[in-house]
């Protein structure tokens, strides 16, 4: 059984993270965030200890060894408590996007070296069934195939009073929303050769890439009113490959655990598998502030 802690535990995806550690056998000894709102913790692990002083957390882990934190806080906080996490001895599992900064990156795998410590990131849309199944149609293709995807996330109005609504502490809509959507594309249709973007703003982007296999063409919005019509969920993430469908949200509510398994079988996705979209996402996020 190992020892993790949580960084962030009164946010929106930590329960998921809970349930992972919980289901896979480990036990959540310390949670830390600035918010003391965490009856969640009730459901899963009960006796961990509790703390809002970042001073008092560290404190509490020179006594206390760890292995593994997992980091749920706000995006642009991932870099250092990704560096606290490691100074505590301990490896790292960090909700996207690992950082907003690209040239953080190489910054991170020069810590993961020093320490000796692994740090992972959790891409969970590429263990959907049908996108791992596209993945190896794609793998055989030897031409150009036409992508279309719609990505749309509703968020009320919550969003834009948060730190997710605020493009310096998020990365914005491309990076807080789209990192789902530019990892697996990058992942199942290879590396940009061209970027495009169309429009961009605090609710709404779209644009076309030319990938080392596919042309595509992507929206992505948090507006419920880009929904279809008649649709009664507040998400709707649906791809099509030469006009057939995927749909990328099928069993959502378990991708945590699957990656928990893979992570602790060492057979996680790390520092280089997350920079491309990354830089992709900074890439989009540079000519969104020309369009504007």
């Amino acid at each position: 059984m190992l020892n993790f802690s949580l960084i962030g535990a009164a946010g929106y995806v930590a329960p998921r993270h809970m349930q992972a550690i919980k289901q896979t056998g480990n036990q959540l000894i310390s949670v830390y965030d600035v918010h003391d709102g965490l009856a969640v913790l009730d459901q899963y692990f009960p006796h961990a200890a509790c703390f809002s002083d970042i001073n008092a957390y560290s404190a509490f882990h020179r006594d206390h060894p760890l292995d593994f934190v997992s980091i749920c806080s706000p995006n642009h906080l991932h870099f250092q408590h990704t560096q606290l996490a490691l100074q505590a001895g301990a490896n790292v599992i960090c909700e996207k996007p690992l950082v907003i900064d690209p040239l953080q990156l190489d910054e991170l795998a020069a810590m993961e070296r020093m320490y000796s410590r692994r740090i992972y990131t959790i891409l969970q849309l590429r263990l959907v069934e049908a996108v791992k199944e596209l993945k190896k149609k794609i793998e055989l293709l030897q031409g150009i195939c036409d992508v279309e995807v719609n990505y749309i996330s509703a968020r009320g109005s919550w969003y834009f009073n948060s730190w997710k609504g605020k493009e310096e502490l998020s990365g914005g809509l491309v990076t807080n929303i789209g990192i789902h959507l530019f990892d697996l594309l990058l992942w199942i249709f290879g590396p940009v050769k061209e970027v495009a973007l169309l429009e961009q703003n605090a609710v709404r982007s779209r644009g076309t890439l030319q990938l080392e296999k596919a042309r595509v063409k992507w929206f992505l919005s948090i507006d419920e009113t880009d929904l279809p019509s008649s649709y009664t969920k507040r998400s709707f993430r649906e791809m099509k490959v030469d006009g057939e469908t995927v749909r990328l949200d099928e069993g959502m509510e378990v991708l945590h655990n699957q990656c928990y398994t893979y992570i602790l079988e060492d057979r996680g996705y790390g520092i280089e598998e997350a920079r491309p979209s990354i830089e992709l996402c900074a890439q989009l996020r540079q000519l969104g502030s020309i369009i504007r």
